[in-house]
């Protein structure tokens, strides 16, 4: 039996073509981490026990752990449409529930900046169940981020542009209400940059078990299928710790690390197709202390998974592996020249450098041995 037909929560339940497109599909490089069975486990022995239900799950670690990753392996083990909603400091209530927006006439569109024209027609030529922000994001290839910025502007912009003519309006759902009405799961990346204390209230009142959401037009409840996945990362700039009241929502929690040794060689061997044990064997020595250093002495950066797969891909390609640690590892932590010097100092005393020389120069022989 398949790993997703092993955790299916709703086998039953009839996707359209649409949704079924956005439940992720694992590539042949995806390893099964021990979080991703634990989660799935958990989830779906607890999925027909009412209270106990958990549909609300927190993935907290540094950039490049995995969490994303992970929210969506979970997406195709349960079979459900995976999207997400990446937050900023300046989110409103609009930005968590949608918003009303005007149907300007085609005189009056043809009098707006062509960037405006092209979002204005793309929300009129969508069915009306996808979001604002997914529209625009698409429309004018921006991100999430600039999405709700821009739909700011256009509100005030027909606000401001009305020549005292009678307006129809239309609602156009936030992602977090689709995913929410629908049944999907919703990853919320970074709640806790947010600073407006009734969005969280929003979001809050959102993830409650048998939680509702009032919209201008109606009031929906929380499909029976949705998951959210909320995800943030520890010591990274402009973020606060998470709301209280959000953590007290979430009923299954993972504090994502690097994984062992033995499984980030396997997963750089699976994506990058370099095979030298030995030589990744020091490479993932190297990311362990530099991450262990960064920590001890309040680095910002981060060294993670995702400076492993690229370090390893430029060796690989016939890259230095000293030079590029810097290009790949390093300079992502830190350019502090003091704080370089740290990061060194910690390599060096555990004979990493001398260890990675010995390992290249020792890979070069056996390169030459074997060439006819």
């Amino acid at each position: 039996m398949l790993e997703n037909e092993t955790y299916a929560i709703s086998p039953e339940r009839q996707l359209t073509d649409a949704e079924k497109v956005l439940i992720w599909k694992k590539p042949f490089t995806h390893k099964v981490s021990e979080e991703e069975r634990r989660i799935s486990e958990e989830i779906k022995r607890n999925w027909n026990r009412g209270e106990m239900k958990i549909t609300n799950i927190l993935l907290e670690g540094d950039a490049g752990s995995g969490k994303t990753q992970l929210a969506k392996a979970l997406s195709a083990n349960f079979g459900l449409p995976y999207t997400k909603v990446t937050c900023f400091a300046d989110m409103d209530k609009s930005d968590i529930i949608g918003a009303i927006l005007p149907v300007i006439s085609s005189e009056r569109l043809e009098k707006m900046e062509p960037a405006e024209q092209i979002a204005w027609k793309a929300l009129y030529e969508s069915e009306g169940f996808q979001s604002i922000t997914e529209i625009l994001t698409h429309a004018l290839g921006i991100t999430q981020e600039q999405a709700a910025l821009k739909m700011k502007q256009l509100l005030r912009l027909a606000a401001e542009n009305n020549d005292g003519e009678a307006v129809e309006y239309r609602f156009y759902p936030s992602e977090i209400v689709r995913a929410y009405q629908k049944g999907y799961l919703l990853e919320i990346q970074e709640p806790n940059v947010i600073r407006d204390a009734a969005v969280l209230m929003a979001l809050n009142s959102a993830l409650e078990l048998d939680g509702s959401i009032n919209l201008p037009t109606e009031i929906i409840r929380r499909h029976p299928d949705f998951i959210a996945v909320i995800t943030t990362n520890r010591s990274y700039a402009g973020t606060r710790p998470l709301n209280e009241a959000l953590r007290d929502r979430v009923q299954h929690t993972e504090k994502m690390d690097l994984p062992t040794k033995e499984v980030m060689i396997e997963r750089v061997m699976a994506k990058t197709g370099f095979q030298n044990e030995k030589v990744l064997g020091i490479l993932a020595d190297m990311i362990i202390i530099l991450d262990k250093t960064a920590r001890a002495n309040a680095i910002k950066g981060v060294a993670g998974m995702r400076s492993f797969f690229y370090w390893a891909d430029a060796i690989a390609t016939g890259a230095s592996a000293k030079e590029s640690l810097y290009h790949k590892v390093i300079y992502k932590i830190t350019t502090d020249s003091e704080e370089i010097k740290l990061l060194e100092e910690a390599l060096n005393n555990h004979g990493l450098f001398a260890s990675l020389e010995e390992a290249q120069i020792e890979g070069k022989k056996n390169e030459n041995l074997t060439m006819p």
